[in-house]
């Protein structure tokens, strides 16, 4: 297994940042590293995402759990398992701030192979966070 991942205390309560993270349009207005996402975002649900990291390329994905305001899973990958990645979003209520957390866990037997040819996707990790972070403090 492999994984990126993030943490950030966002100044705003979970209610605001889970609002933003599940609408597929007001995630995108956040600049977040996604450039565009197809469907919606609830539990069960598919859509295609674009993103900043990997331009031109749409990643099928699903959402497999969602718990608001405090859980969500996306995973996606290849057919029978070969490449997975299963990413975790978790919101903690600290006050009227929001301790944030997204984790992508990478699994399969073609592991070896992709990860040798995937960009470095921590930069795209912390955008995330930070694009996260300012569009919810700057939601009145």
């Amino acid at each position: 297994m492999r994984f990126y991942e993030v943490r950030r205390t966002i100044s705003a309560p979970p209610d605001v940042v889970w609002g933003i993270l599940t609408d597929a349009e007001r995630l995108v207005a956040a600049d977040v590293g996604i450039a565009r996402i197809d469907g919606r975002i609830q539990e069960g649900s598919r859509f295609t995402l674009w993103s900043d990291a990997v331009p031109g390329r749409g990643f099928r994905t699903r959402v497999a759990r969602l718990d608001p305001p405090l859980h969500m899973e996306w995973v996606g990958g290849l057919p029978a398992g070969l490449f997975r990645g299963r990413r975790v979003f978790e919101l903690v209520p600290r006050g009227q701030s929001t301790d944030f957390s997204m984790r992508e866990e990478f699994t399969g037997a073609l592991l070896p192979v992709i990860w040798r040819t995937m960009p470095d996707l921590q930069p795209s990790f912390d955008t995330f966070a930070s694009g996260l972070a300012r569009a919810s403090e700057e939601t009145p």
